[in-house]
């Protein structure tokens, strides 16, 4: 296996290259976006020239389109390890693709049924569930929070499961505070309970590769621009269960999930971003020049774990170094596996906003607030306070970009950094 080569990795990223006021920009805004590799932006100007057409037609840069599709959906069932193409849709984003399956999903329901949520989940995948809850009469229930680690409290879990329960929405990872929930766990007891498990992974699959099978999800949805790719939403859903929803699209649609014509740009920059990380599975993760694309996905994805969790380490170690730091979520190093690089933090004497302002004024991106886990931010008291600052790590940063952070954040907490006047 190869040295991860982070420059090289780097040299890969266009934006990398940015300054602001003469520094490097550092990016640990991932979480709310990450930025893209050459090949992406390559790919979509590249069927800009040579295939911007809408789909079926008999010519040739249709047909182009076509092709570069059908292979866009064969990469994302190598993404997913699903089984089929047919498992596949693609939409705008997640948020979407929710309200659109919820519509279906509801439509198997009746008056008095349940749904599930949980206190952990961004509010895309609350939000469509309750609306469509207060619209068709259905009952909704959650899933609550350990706030010591914020993780999602199992048994909890097993007492709001019955048997009106037709669905539970959960999260496979948290967007604010980086908690990987045991979503193959948690499947076992939806499936007894009779219920679907829908799954938001739009914050676990720049981190962790995806199993939808082994972990018995029936319908999995993540967004292409948080894994390097362009603002694409994917859907897996698992052939049996699309079988028996019902779809609501026009007549001619050629995917009972789709609606209208697809964001083709946005395929060719989906597969291209898939592409990328086969490409770091065979370059760093030991995968092979000749390994099929599913294997060298999962290669790239452990090579892009390993990185970021050795970068979460150095992180937490700085952070610790500064007086009245405080971690959210799980702080146990032997439980680091159990969560993402995303650290979400918060400082006495300086308010998250205050912080991610003075950051930016020197060229380090990060966020700062609820980022739509209202519901847990709510929890921990921090809703009316600012929230928290978060720091996304993803495998394009280094070593010296998580001390030049410490380092900047120290001088903001000693108050040797002017803050900006923040709202």
């Amino acid at each position: 296996m190869s040295r991860f080569d982070v420059e090289a990795i780097r040299r890969r990223f266009p934006a990398l290259g940015l300054a602001y006021e003469g520094r490097p920009m550092t990016f640990f805004d991932g979480p709310g976006g990450t930025q893209v590799p050459d090949s992406v932006i390559d790919a979509v100007t590249r069927y800009y020239r040579e295939s911007n057409a809408n789909a079926g037609g008999s010519f040739p840069t249709s047909e182009r389109s076509d092709a570069m599709a059908a292979e866009a959906h064969r990469a994302a069932v190598d993404l997913f390890g699903a089984a089929d193409v047919d498992e596949i849709t693609f939409g705008a984003n997640m948020t979407s693709l929710t309200f659109h399956v919820s519509r279906s999903v509801g439509a198997t329901m009746q008056p008095g049924d349940e749904i599930v949520v949980t206190g952990l989940d961004h509010e895309a995948n609350i939000g469509p569930w309750r609306s469509l809850a207060a619209e068709r009469g259905f009952g909704v229930r959650a899933v609550d929070v350990r706030l010591d680690d914020c993780t999602l409290d199992l048994e909890s879990l097993d007492h709001v499961l019955g048997p009106r329960t037709k669905l539970v929405a959960v999260g496979w990872a948290s967007n604010a505070v980086g908690t990987i929930n045991p979503v193959e766990d948690i499947a076992r007891r939806v499936h007894a309970a009779g219920a679907l498990l829908y799954v938001d992974a739009v914050h676990f699959a720049p981190h962790v590769a995806m199993d939808v099978r082994a972990a018995g999800a029936d319908l999995v949805a993540c967004s292409a621009y948080k894994f390097f790719g362009p603002h694409v939403g994917i859907l897996y859903g698992r052939a049996d269960v699309l079988d028996r929803l019902p779809s609501y699209k026009i007549r001619p649609a050629h995917h009972r999930f789709a609606t209208g014509t697809a964001n083709f740009e946005g395929l060719a920059g989906t597969l291209a971003a898939i592409e990328y990380i086969a490409w770091l599975g065979r370059a760093f993760g030991g995968a092979g020049e000749a390994a099929p694309r599913r294997d060298a996905i999962v290669a790239g994805m452990g090579a892009i774990r390993r990185h970021e969790m050795e970068l979460f380490g150095q992180l937490v170690d700085g952070l610790q170094r500064i007086p009245g730091y405080r971690l959210f979520g799980i702080a146990d190093r032997a439980r680091f596996a159990d969560r993402t690089p995303t650290a979400a933090v918060r400082f006495d004497g300086v308010s998250p906003e205050a912080a991610s302002a003075a950051l930016g004024r020197q060229g380090i991106a990060t966020w700062h607030g609820d980022f739509y886990a209202t519901g847990l931010i709510e929890r921990l008291g921090l809703l009316d306070d600012g929230g928290v600052l978060r720091i996304g790590l993803t495998h394009y940063n280094t070593e010296a970009e998580v001390d030049r952070l410490v380092e900047a954040l120290q001088a903001i907490v000693a108050g040797r950094a002017r803050l900006p006047v923040t709202s």
